[in-house]
């Protein structure tokens, strides 16, 4: 409070935090993501690895959850799977069945799907509630998350804001549509067009709709990504002790300066503030 320098009000300890801190040093400098402890894991060489990692290196290498799992029984189910959808999907492509290929395309991604979410089910390092595992839960299947965290009135808020963007994103786009197109047709002098609006108003409301197409595809990222948020963040905080203490204590105290702000050899007289919430 009364020392020269602002920065002697701070200790050096509060600059290196770190919430992620699990007692071990070499967690704490990981990087978000490295091939090398991926492969480690899936080779056994290294039995912690994090949910995250394991999870973003089976993205691409398919069936490397159930390798660090040792579940190699999944693995032929798995390729199995997938070969066998996409090849009947090209197959039916060729023979111009467009319905019987986007349904085998669409199997093989909800196996593909189906692979990530078992590998994160299997999962069982750590004690609940792994935000980590949240996270992924609400990436994997807006919503379960939520329920993983056992927050299950929030999953039906989630998918109102989810389900009504969708609404209004077919809505918009099918406006943004029909005014395309009767702006197209109204600018060509030679397509006879006789209808009641006009092609300066078609392109009004081309232009209207196809905003709030946008907004509407916007709106449902946003809602995907404040769930996949909530569900790590509350996670986090299913540990947070919560009272129903709300106080304030003021005291006088002597500031050291433990600080990288303060001048050597500095302290300051000042007030200390502790709240409780």
């Amino acid at each position: 409070m009364f020392s020269g320098k602002a920065g002697a009000q701070f200790k050096s300890d509060a600059f290196s935090q770190n919430y992620n801190d699990t007692g071990q040093n070499d967690t704490v400098s990981k990087p978000l993501f490295s091939l090398k402890e991926y492969f480690r894991g899936i080779n056994h060489k290294d039995e912690e690895l994090r949910i995250g990692t394991m999870f973003a290196g089976s993205m691409v290498f398919i069936g490397g959850e159930q390798i660090y799992h040792k579940q190699y029984w999944k693995l032929p189910i798995i390729y199995g799977g997938i070969g066998a959808t996409v090849g009947m999907g090209f197959k039916y492509k060729n023979e111009g069945n467009t319905k019987m290929s986007t349904i085998m395309f669409a199997g093989a991604g909800l196996i593909y799907w189906g692979s990530l979410m078992d590998g994160v089910v299997n999962y069982k390092k750590g004690e609940y509630p792994q935000p980590g595992k949240a996270t992924i839960y609400s990436l994997l299947l807006p919503g379960l998350g939520q329920v993983y965290n056992r927050e299950y009135w929030k999953v039906p808020l989630y998918w109102g804001c989810l389900l009504g963007s969708y609404h209004f994103f077919k809505l918009n786009n099918t406006n943004y549509i029909k005014y395309k197109n009767i702006y197209i047709e109204a600018s060509d002098p030679e397509s006879g067009y006789e209808g009641p609006i006009s092609a300066e108003t078609a392109l009004y409301y081309r232009n209207t709709y196809r905003r709030y197409r946008d907004y509407s595809i916007l709106a449902m990222a946003v809602s995907y990504l404040l769930q996949a948020i909530d569900a790590n963040v509350f996670a986090y905080m299913q540990n947070f002790e919560v009272s129903d203490d709300l106080s304030m204590r003021i005291t006088p105290t002597v500031i050291a300066p433990d600080t990288q702000f303060a001048a050597a050899n500095t302290s300051g007289i000042g007030l200390r503030v502790g709240v409780t919430f």
